[in-house]
């Protein structure tokens, strides 16, 4: 079978199965998984499996220990859904598991009562001749017995990185799933050109996208009420407030430094967030909907990225700075590698005090509609149906080379 047409009629034949690095139920739904899973979910049948973690919350040992097996709990309670009435295609799985990863006896129970539940939702959801899209390395352990004839492994981030799991084992998941997969897909090219020699010819640059439709400014007639008469300036940030990768120290230094205006945070915390909110002017909103964003996100002057220096950081491509350029925010963040190519419209800081100056030249220098058209022009290219597009072109690729 020869051809565009053959291609796509390969690709109407099958269902995806995405193995996700995050959950529906609490984490935001910008991120890729979910961003891409509901668009294809309007012409396929989609499960999507919520994460199955690559380690168990210990106290001392993980922030919020005690929320983060609360939050799951509630997740895996729910089971099997169709959580968005517009795509009755679209079905989220959480299975039910055991997060013990110390013993590979106990992982290959894990392993196989997840590998049971999944089948089951496929079966349950209509799902035939699915494409395997994995995010998380562990989900190897569920899929290595079963007939992955497309398997694509999305290389988000470097997980053995992540300080609270076991780097070797996950290490060595993500080898595996490297040597195993049809493609392998970064949104760092730093990543890329730190593991070409693993993948090859497999490995395909696949930048993350932004809904720029969402991503909106929003008139200041029309801006929230509880953020319409905070102190100005405001300097925000909106995401998860994670300590592995947010800077707590440089947020305290951040507010000090601009005592007159507001530091406003929007996203849940994995820490407690006492040393910050004792500040007069920080205001800590929580975790909002995705729906909720734009407008918090249109009341910022500046917008933050207070990065950790670490490998996780150096190997990520946060869809957080595609959201900021939409909005149309001037952008302070500290360095990491695949901001440089928005450095032209982006303040780039290599230490805590090159940072603050960079917020205050932002307030002086970046504002006005001539580079608030600029940033969000940046970006405008970058929409995730254009993202799905090329996705499902990827496929029709290795299903057509596969015959």
């Amino acid at each position: 079978m020869n051809g565009a047409k053959g291609r796509e009629d390969l690709l109407a034949q099958r269902s995806f199965i995405c193995f996700c690095g995050l959950d529906w139920w609490y984490h935001n739904r910008a991120h890729s998984d979910f961003q891409l899973m509901t668009r294809l979910a309007h012409t396929h049948d989609v499960l999507l499996i919520n994460s199955i973690g690559m380690r168990m919350p210990t106290p001392g040992k993980s922030s919020g220990f005690l929320k983060k097996i609360l939050r799951k709990a509630k997740s895996m309670a729910k089971f099997l859904r169709t959580p968005v009435p517009s795509l009755p295609r679209y079905h989220v799985l959480s299975p039910i598991l055991l997060p013990l990863y110390g013993s590979a006896r106990m992982r290959a129970l894990n392993a196989k009562m997840i590998r049971a539940q999944v089948r089951f939702a496929a079966k349950k959801s209509g799902i035939k001749n699915p494409i395997y899209f994995v995010t998380v390395p562990t989900a190897w352990e569920v899929l290595r017995h079963e007939d992955t004839d497309c398997l694509i492994y999305n290389r988000s981030d470097k997980h053995s990185a992540f300080g609270e799991a076991d780097g070797g084992y996950i290490e060595s998941l993500e080898k595996e799933l490297m040597d195993r997969a049809d493609v392998v897909l970064y949104v760092s090219r730093a990543l890329m050109e730190e593991e070409k020699d693993l993948c090859g010819d497999k490995a395909v640059l696949f930048d993350h996208g932004v809904d720029t439709k969402h991503f909106t400014r929003i008139p200041e007639e029309h801006l929230p009420p509880e953020t319409r008469d905070l102190p100005r300036p405001i300097i925000g940030w909106f995401g998860g407030l994670r300590d592995h990768v947010v800077d707590f120290d440089l947020l305290r230094a951040t507010a000090e430094t601009f005592a007159e205006g507001t530091l406003l945070l929007v996203g849940d915390a994995t820490t407690p967030m006492d040393s910050l909110t004792e500040l007069p002017n920080v205001k800590w909103l929580g975790p909002r909907s995705f729906e909720e964003i734009p407008a918090l996100g249109s009341s910022f002057d500046v917008a933050i990225m207070p990065w950790k220096q670490n490998d996780w950081i150096k190997n990520c491509n946060p869809i957080k700075l595609k959201e900021y350029l939409s909005l149309g925010l001037p952008v302070v963040t500290m360095d990491f590698p695949e901001v440089h190519r928005y450095e032209s419209l982006v303040r780039i800081a290599q230490s805590p005090k090159e940072f603050l100056e960079g917020i205050q030249k932002a307030l002086d220098e970046d504002r006005g509609e001539e580079k608030t058209a600029q940033r969000r022009k940046s970006v405008q290219k970058d929409s995730w149906d254009q993202r799905v597009l090329d996705l499902a072109e990827l496929c029709e690729k290795i299903l057509e080379k596969k015959g």
